[in-house]
């Protein structure tokens, strides 16, 4: 059930090809090296069904093992290179778009806000993963 009707936009301008930010974005063995928030966290496991229809449960955890959940939901659409859009577990929606400009990659992510915490710490927490993958996709050659 969604809680909200707020979205908030997180971005990254990501200096690699666009085949190289589409298979780290999708591609389990990846996200399991950027998708979490800070040193202390980990995603030590992904399933990935990313076509239309598709699932996908992403584990987040502390690393120390005090906590942990799985980020999970049901993609809606999906059109490679360009756009995905998905709905959460709990019914938020994210939209997230690709656009080539120059030599880097835009990347968008439009998601519906919770009700449990601020918008400013969703955010700063969305846009820390954002920033763990424009790194990990950068430090790839």
């Amino acid at each position: 059930m969604s809680t909200s009707n707020t979205f908030i936009t997180v971005n990254a301008s990501i200096n690699a090809p666009l085949d190289r930010v589409w298979d780290c974005w999708t591609n389990p063995q990846h996200i399991t090296q950027w998708n979490f928030a800070s040193d202390d966290w980990c995603c030590p496991s992904a399933e990935n069904e990313a076509v239309s229809g598709g699932h996908f449960s992403w584990r987040m955890e502390a690393k120390d093992g005090s906590m942990g959940f799985d980020f999970e939901g049901t993609y809606d659409e999906v059109e490679k290179h360009k756009a995905i859009r998905y709905r959460l577990g709990d019914g938020r929606r994210v939209a997230i778009t690709f656009f080539e400009e120059g030599e880097s990659i835009q990347l968008t992510e439009s998601f519906e806000a919770e009700g449990t915490h601020t918008d400013e710490q969703q955010r700063a927490g969305w846009q820390a993963i954002l920033e763990n993958f424009r790194k990990y996709v950068e430090g790839l050659s």
